[in-house]
């Protein structure tokens, strides 16, 4: 075990030399929660600007837009009803605009059906939202002037005791994403440098076994992002009002995390051809699991084929079992994706501790 202390300790002094490795080890994770925490935190305006030209001007027309404004999703804006709107749209590049047609009153007096007309991109979230808020006020109008009422109301209920912000369900994604990035990105270069230029020979002449050498870089970067998961879990909570719980098996996941992708890391590096190869097969593999692992976007919202090659992700298995333990408390969940982890570990361990000798290459 002194071996392995001591080379740790060695380890660990020539990476927090570089301040490449210390900024991507701490303070990188901290600009993205705080990056993508102000971008979903929802502090800002929750309603869009809708325009709105009323050219019936009747009290008929203007309680459909009360009723529009009382779904306190839009943020009314009136449009001069001596213009033309799409040349107003275009001068002003407003995203969405709502006509009321001249006649509006007189239609429904006559009992005849009277078209609204919504203008705007169907690519942009905002025309959807729209869409939902001229559907709703609609409706409601529908029902007042009928004197009718809904029948079939749906109700809801939370499934979780907290409720959790996007900050929440980011978190545990970046804890994956850290871990990631600093174990695999930077083990599969350093074993490319260690075989290239012959330190692995070096090292067969003293004591060291290959197990503990990469024991050594197991628990350093289980160490640093131990330490990583603590400080963005603190600015999480502080700054974002974050829910989310550390309990004693997220620091398992960061421990299987850190052996997984260490022993990957090491396994790619023995077989790359030089340090850029290394890093580029790395990076071949490390982003793409960055996206579809399920660190940014949650994996039930993608499409199936790409939900399919998740599945497949040594990722995958981290983040959704970091979120079961610290947003939903299913440990049985959370249990099984760290047995799941632990093996790709353990396979990815084997390939370099017990397959490769120091001297083969």
């Amino acid at each position: 075990m002194r071996r392995v202390v001591a080379d740790l300790i060695a380890f660990g002094r020539q990476y927090m030399r570089s301040r490449i490795g210390a900024f991507f080890a701490f303070a990188f994770p901290l600009i993205l929660i705080l990056l993508f925490g102000a971008i979903f935190s929802g502090q800002g305006s929750t309603q869009i600007p809708l325009y709105v030209q009323d050219l019936d001007g009747t009290l008929t027309s203007q309680s459909f837009v009360a009723a529009l404004n009382n779904t306190k999703v839009i943020e009314y804006h009136q449009i001069p009803t001596n213009v033309d709107i799409l040349t107003y749209i275009q001068e002003n590049a407003i995203n969405t605009a709502l006509l009321v047609p001249a006649g509006f009153e007189a239609a429904i007096l006559r009992n005849e059906s009277v078209n609204v007309t919504l203008y705007g991109d169907p690519t942009l979230s905002t025309y959807g939202i729209a869409a939902s808020a001229v559907s709703g006020a609609a409706t409601a109008e529908n029902f007042r002037i009928a004197m009718a009422f809904p029948v079939i109301r749906m109700d809801t209920h939370r499934v979780t005791q907290t409720q959790f912000k996007f900050i929440d369900f980011f978190l545990p994604g970046m804890i994956g994403f850290t871990v990631l990035t600093n174990a695999l990105f930077a083990m599969t270069p350093t074993a490319a440098e260690y075989r290239t230029r012959k330190y692995f020979k070096f090292l067969a002449t003293t004591t060291l076994t290959k197990g503990e050498w990469l024991l050594a870089k197991v628990l350093f970067y289980t160490i640093i992002m131990t330490a990583s998961a603590l400080i963005m879990f603190t600015v999480s909570a502080l700054v974002w009002g974050g829910q989310a719980v550390l309990t004693p098996v997220t620091f398992a996941f960061i421990a299987a995390g850190c052996f997984e992708f260490t022993s990957l890391g090491m396994a790619l590096g023995m077989y790359a051809k030089d340090v850029e190869t290394a890093s580029a097969v790395a990076n071949a593999i490390g982003f793409p699991m960055m996206f579809l692992g399920g660190t940014f976007f949650q994996i039930e919202a993608m499409p199936p084929i790409i939900q399919g090659l998740a599945t497949v992700m040594p990722l995958t298995y981290l983040n959704e079992g970091l979120r079961a333990t610290m947003i939903f408390g299913n440990e049985t969940r959370a249990l099984l994706y760290l047995g799941i982890t632990v093996a790709l570990g353990l396979a990815f361990f084997l390939v370099p501790a017990k397959l490769l000798s120091w001297k083969s290459k």
